[in-house]
């Protein structure tokens, strides 16, 4: 027998029914995208090279390394199924560059490793033909560039996931992997706890209560396609997307709702509002701050354990993620990020914040967005109050991505809960000065230095700080105390001064609120902190909008000032800055003015130049992926020893643990710092580090318990993805 695996406790499993079991596994989730026949002839040959007799003897005990994955991307490359071939010659590593013809044996491009199975170089393995017959599968047509690329790293999604399952289920038996209820009962469940709602009480939620009905009366009637759901801050967007999005998975045996969310600071409270409403073993939660309990010694929790198997492809109902992971895998070329991808398809996909998707990133997102809704039977959501108005893009793409919207039609005049007010420039003493007015106020500026600095003229007693400078753990301890002293029936004093990781999506509300110029988006956004629940009358919620002292302004980068010269523009001629006038006005203006801006690592443009030679197309997959990271400046953790919990986790990572979840839960004591403030740290010697980009906080003083870690480099952009 020719085996493909051996387990601890002496079993063996044959290639032939590793193949088949992947074969098999590998075309169900290619049949949302009509590829099953080319995803069961890569799963069928995709470890033919384990025929070898120099495997065989690996598998047995010998000491010896074999490349086993080539000769199946061989065998389709002779078929013409060069998607295929990409797809098993990366299924243990990361998908290869296609490189050139003239390329030599030794490289591990594609064509590089053709030309070492076409030399005749890899160890004999023609034992397969004896057993394996491969399917036959209509060859696919080079069509659009990126069409393309999405395609080849769908099926090998489908591949690496069939292929890891299959050996998972040998190796360990079949464990509790996804599960819970379908859309059917899940959209039963939420309506059954949404009744309570009805009949609303109060305008506000009567309001709230129409725009639920009309999103999942929408779920229902709409076709699968591109929509957007444009909710007035304060509005139920959140509770109203899921309600469309389950209807409509209902309706169109649609498998999975999952919601992208642009920072980690509101994620954890998505989440749990989901898990409230559909239970807990419907919703994984999944991005870099969650602990799935796996690093701990004693018996492993099992609901826990199933939540990190279902993190790997994404085997749940409701999936709740980070922008960054969700459009970062969709580029990446390694075989963990991409598992989860052909989970996407027959999915509904809402996009939280869309706004805030980052202009030099735009272009390839909106065409990340337009493959999935095309090609994968994807109804995705653009889902904000402040709508970035892209119709053009997406029907330059294909006529038929036509924006529909799902809200009702709802005069912005009704939510309006607040007056805005411009104060022109302020100095920090002037601004603290006004802050000290107010009884309970919020201050939101777009740089750390400003944060500090504002805070530090500020009653202590009674004022807080936010920032990315605090631990993840330190800010959520804040934003309690920040809520308890905001409840209305026990008010107390409360003034806090806080980067931009406030304004979208943080469930506060002041009645005062302060912003530092910023795009137009912004300002309606941090409006949203302000009169939330709309019980204070008009004229006593105010957003003041001011200029800061120019020695800010002086440090910001054209990103963030791009944005406050369109602001302008548009304001002088829409005084109502939250009309959907205004904010249409805004988003053309910045789309137009930032041009080639949308696509700054020219992404779209690396696979467009590959496709120019139909005959020599170029699939330029590991540059794609080192291009595309939605968060540009590169950052180290340090960690920030100041808890008991925290000591704990440093005093391991110095003894030379290591683990995915160890560092996950390190990252809740951590604050990620660019390079100058890491050098400068470092040079303090307030450092030890422990990795090139892991190192713990050796003096205690450099970290304050209101303003967090001290900023030594005048670095401190407040850009928060």
């Amino acid at each position: 027998m020719y085996l493909a695996h051996r387990a601890e406790d002496g079993r063996e499993q044959s290639i032939l029914e590793h193949g088949r079991n992947v074969a098999k596994l590998c075309a169900g989730f290619a049949a949302p995208f009509g590829a099953e026949k080319l995803a069961e002839l890569a799963g069928l040959l995709h470890d033919i090279g384990k025929y070898s007799g120099a495997f065989q003897r690996r598998i047995r005990g010998e000491n010896i390394q074999v490349d086993h994955a080539t000769a199946g991307a061989w065998e389709c490359f002779q078929l013409r199924q060069a998607a295929a071939a990409f797809c098993i010659a990366g299924h243990h590593g990361r998908l290869p560059e296609l490189g050139t013809s003239d390329d030599g044996p030794e490289l591990p491009s594609l064509c590089g490793r053709m030309n070492r199975a076409k030399q005749g170089r890899l160890e004999p393995y023609g034992a397969w033909q004896g057993e394996i017959t491969p399917p036959e599968a209509p060859p696919r047509m080079p069509s659009d560039p990126l069409d393309d690329f999405f395609f080849i790293r769908m099926l090998y999604s489908c591949l690496v996931d069939a292929d890891h399952l299959d050996t998972e289920w040998f190796m360990q038996g079949k464990v509790e992997r996804g599960g819970g209820l379908d859309m059917a009962a899940l959209d039963q469940c939420f309506q059954q706890k949404i009744q309570k709602w009805f009949p609303p009480k109060g305008a506000l939620n009567e309001r709230r209560c129409t725009i639920l009905e009309r999103c999942t009366d929408q779920g229902e009637r709409q076709p699968p396609g591109l929509f957007t759901l444009t909710v007035p801050t304060g509005g139920g967007k959140t509770t109203a997307s899921l309600a469309f999005a389950l209807r409509h998975a209902k309706t169109h045996g649609l498998k999975r709702v999952v919601y992208v969310i642009p920072y980690t600071s509101i994620i954890e409270q998505t989440a749990d509002t989901f898990r409230k409403v559909l239970g807990d073993d419907a919703v994984l939660e999944h991005h870099s701050n969650v602990d799935f309990g796996d690093d701990e010694s004693g018996s492993p929790d099992p609901e826990k354990t199933r939540k990190k198997l279902a993190a790997e492809n994404w085997d749940l109902p409701v999936v709740v993620t980070t922008a960054v992971q969700f459009f970062e895998s969709l580029f990446a070329n390694k075989p963990s990020r991409c598992r989860k991808l052909h989970n996407l398809a027959d999915s509904v996909i809402i996009f939280d914040e869309a706004q805030t998707i980052p202009l030099p990133y735009l272009l390839p997102c909106v065409r990340a967005i337009a493959e999935l809704t095309v090609n994968y039977g994807a109804s995705c959501v653009l889902c904000t109050a402040t709508q970035p108005a892209l119709g053009p893009m997406f029907t330059d793409i294909a006529p038929e991505l036509a924006l529909r919207e799902i809200a009702p039609e709802i005069p912005a005049q009704v939510f309006q809960r607040v007056r805005y007010e411009h104060l022109g420039q302020l100095s920090d003493e002037a601004l603290a000065q006004r802050l000290g007015g107010h009884e309970q106020a919020l201050c939101i500026v777009s740089t750390r230095k400003q944060a500090q600095a504002v805070y530090d003229l500020l009653d202590p007693a009674d004022s807080f700080h936010l920032s990315t400078l605090m631990t993840p753990e330190h800010r959520r301890e804040v934003l309690a105390e920040i809520r308890r002293r905001l409840d209305p029936r026990h008010p107390r004093p409360c003034r806090v001064v806080s980067t931009s990781l406030i304004e979208a999506g943080v469930d506060v509300d002041f009645p005062a609120v302060y912003r530092a110029e910023a795009g137009l988006d912004s300002i309606v956004q941090a409006a949203g902190r302000c009169n939330r629940e709309g019980k204070r009358p008009l004229d006593e919620s105010r957003v003041y909008i001011f200029q800061p002292d120019s020695k800010y302004i002086a440090t910001l980068p054209y990103s963030i000032l791009r944005p406050i010269d369109v602001m302008h523009s548009v304001i002088r001629d829409c005084p109502a800055l939250d009309a959907p006038e205004a904010i249409e006005r805004y988003f053309t203006g910045l789309h137009l003015f930032t041009g080639e801006g949308l696509d700054s690592k020219q992404i779209v443009s690396l696979f467009e130049a590959g496709m120019q030679d139909p005959y020599h197309p170029s699939f330029p997959f590991a540059e794609a992926a080192q291009a595309f990271h939605l968060i540009d400046r590169n950052t180290r953790a340090v960690l920030i020893p100041r808890t008991e919990e925290a000591r704990a986790l440093a005093a391991r990572l110095r003894r030379g643990e290591r683990s995915r979840a160890l560092l996950r839960k390190a990252g809740q004591f951590s604050v990620n710092v660019y390079e100058d403030h890491f050098d400068a740290l470092n040079a303090k010697g307030a450092l030890d580090i422990l990795e090139p980009d892991l190192a713990v906080l050796t003096d205690p003083s450099l970290y304050s318990e209101t303003t967090g870690l001290e900023l030594l480099a005048d670095d401190g952009v407040g850009i928060f993805l």
